[in-house]
């Protein structure tokens, strides 16, 4: 295959994707909506108060036959959901890999913003996949798919660029160490986010007993399963600012350190998070608190992630730009 062929299957495996991941999307909403249950016996009580007889009232199945139907079709497309969002990380890997050979010379999809966010999205919609099952995380599905539905949509229409071969900057092993742990990083500390945000409403909301809230995990799960996303998310990340991150900028413009704008904001990152988990250690920081700090953390992650591009002109990450009015790369 061409090298234009490889980007043209990039694209469209991105497109399917995208569809794959909606049609996810709504099967497990119909899943949750098939939660929702108006209390039979409000009905017939408000039948006989109007004084209806048998002729005018609405007779509803309240026996085990109904409850029997509607678990299994909650099942039934809580199954064809994870199946779909499989598929989709399926078809998302193959518009990374399709990214990569349809450079010349082949090389990591890393190459600009739009493969960036790429990359970003399918790791959290695997680590989603691998967590699912070790941390009960099914409820979580119609989240973690509009979320990713979401920035795919805003990579395909704000970020899309063509393929181009990597900048000198970019041409080193050191890309691939960087860039593999910091998009691990971002995809737990995002189903973190998603935890604390979760918390959040619960909180709120109060514990339920019916309905699609139901679903989500007592308050004391939630915060618990955060907690340990966040703690493996953390050395992880640590590793990428701080030890390969460094290590790569001094390879690439002979300086460990220089005060750019994405190496600022991935420090306030690394901070936020480190207040977290130690006011989580020492201070017993739980439940709210800790579900507020950690939306901080995440929030200054993607801002990091793609409003930097955006918003600085001086950043000498400039090969992430998508758009070259706003990014301009700064030699040294």
């Amino acid at each position: 295959m061409t090298n234009s062929a490889w980007e043209t299957l990039s694209d469209q495996a991105v497109a399917v994707a995208g569809v794959v991941y909606f049609l996810a999307l709504l099967a497990h909403l119909v899943e949750w909506a098939s939660l929702r249950e108006v209390a039979p016996a409000t009905a017939g009580a408000a039948g006989a108060a109007d004084g209806e007889g048998a002729t005018g009232s609405v007779a509803v199945d309240t026996g085990p036959d109904r409850a029997a139907e509607r678990e299994r079709r909650v099942a039934l497309f809580g199954r064809l959901g994870l199946l779909l969002t499989g598929l989709a990380c399926a078809v998302h890997l193959v518009a990374l890999v399709g990214r990569g050979l349809a450079a010349d010379p082949n090389r990591v999809p890393w190459g600009n913003m739009y493969e960036f966010t790429v990359s970003g999205t399918f790791v959290v919609t695997l680590m989603y996949l691998v967590l699912h099952r070790r941390f009960s995380l099914a409820w979580m599905a119609p989240f973690v798919t509009a979320f990713v539905l979401s920035t795919l949509m805003i990579a395909v229409i704000w970020l899309h660029s063509e393929v181009t071969p990597l900048t000198e900057a970019l041409n080193s092993y050191w890309l691939v160490i960087h860039v593999v742990s910091a998009v691990i990083a971002t995809g737990a500390f995002t189903l973190g986010g998603i935890l604390s945000a979760a918390y959040l409403v619960k909180d709120r909301r109060g514990e339920a007993t019916s309905g699609p809230l139901a679903r989500v995990p007592s308050l004391a799960t939630l915060d618990r399963v955060s907690y340990r996303i966040h703690a493996f998310a953390f050395p992880v990340w640590t590793f990428a600012v701080l030890i390969t991150g460094p290590i790569w900028a001094h390879e690439a413009w002979s300086s460990y350190w220089n005060w750019d704008p994405k190496e600022v904001w991935a420090f306030i990152t690394w901070v936020v998070y480190a207040a977290y988990l130690h006011a989580r250690s020492t201070a017993g920081w739980k439940g709210r608190n800790a579900a507020i700090l950690a939306l901080v953390g995440v929030a200054t992650l993607w801002f990091n992630f793609i409003g930097i591009n955006f918003f600085s002109t001086t950043t000498q990450h400039g090969y992430a730009e998508s758009a070259p009015a706003f990014v301009e790369p700064v030699g040294r």
